[in-house]
């Protein structure tokens, strides 16, 4: 009986590498770093996505404070720098603000920015008083999908949402080959704004940006898409390859390209 249990414990581990041999979606070694086959080789954009929690009684200040000075660095012509979008979290964590920027040059213009603003005594003192302010912030570094919309400036008024998507590390390029057939399935209604990949900070994250009339235009828009043939084959496969997801629905402030 012992030996017998010994025979049978040592099996397992080959039987379980079997079993397991039959269901893992094995992907092609690649001789290029991801992120150069999937962003768009056209421009060459990085993003930068802020999320700031702010302190409840401190919101209406906080925006007030981003409302002055923010479109200053937005229109600022020696800064190649643009704000695509800030936004109030609405449905999700709450009190929380988002903003997104574009640095028309990648890292280069990313430095060049920085480099300025460290020696602009107003955007100094903007910085303090912001701090003032918040429980926590964070940002990531984002390039965007080749196959994705460019993002914009639209008028409104629209509703935003941020779907954030934390892959499983190794699966990128999976991700990338479904949603460049996906995403035909999500453009009739113009709601595509842009989708986006990290580089630095939180990695293997994806975020895709849409923007709706309403909620219920939300829900009739996405309802509609498993009426499409095809869809639900991209959803079944895209499934295994996440973590974790998120959706917060914004809505922008005044300022924001995207209304």
């Amino acid at each position: 009986l012992i030996c017998r249990g010994l025979a049978s414990s040592a099996s397992r581990p080959r039987e379980d590498s079997w079993l397991k041999s039959l269901f893992v979606r094995k992907v092609d070694p690649r001789k290029d770093a991801h992120s150069n086959l999937l962003a768009k080789r056209e421009t060459s954009s990085l993003y930068k996505l802020q999320i700031h929690n702010v302190k409840p009684e401190c919101l209406d200040a906080y925006n007030k404070l981003c409302q002055e000075v923010l479109p200053k660095i937005h229109e600022e012509k020696h800064y190649p720098c643009a704000l695509v979008g800030t936004w109030n979290t609405w449905y999700g964590e709450q009190d929380q603000a988002v903003h997104l920027w574009r640095y028309e040059g990648g890292y280069p213009a990313l430095n060049e920015v920085m480099s300025k603003l460290r020696q602009n005594k107003e955007f100094t003192e903007f910085r303090k008083e912001r701090g003032n302010m918040l429980l926590s912030r964070k940002n990531q570094l984002l390039l965007e999908f080749s196959f994705w919309n460019e993002p914009v400036p639209r008028e409104g008024p629209n509703i935003y949402e941020l779907r954030s998507y934390q892959l499983r590390p190794g699966t990128m390029i999976e991700w990338g080959n479904y949603w460049a057939r996906a995403i035909r399935f999500r453009q009739d209604n113009n709601e595509a704004v842009g989708g986006f990949f990290s580089q630095i900070g939180q990695l293997y994250m994806v975020h895709h940006l849409w923007a709706y009339k309403d909620l219920q235009t939300r829900e009739d828009i996405r309802n509609a898409a498993w009426h499409k043939p095809g869809w639900d084959e991209l959803v079944y496969y895209t499934v295994p390859l996440i973590q974790e997801m998120e959706s917060r629905i914004m809505i922008p402030l005044k300022i924001s390209p995207l209304q």
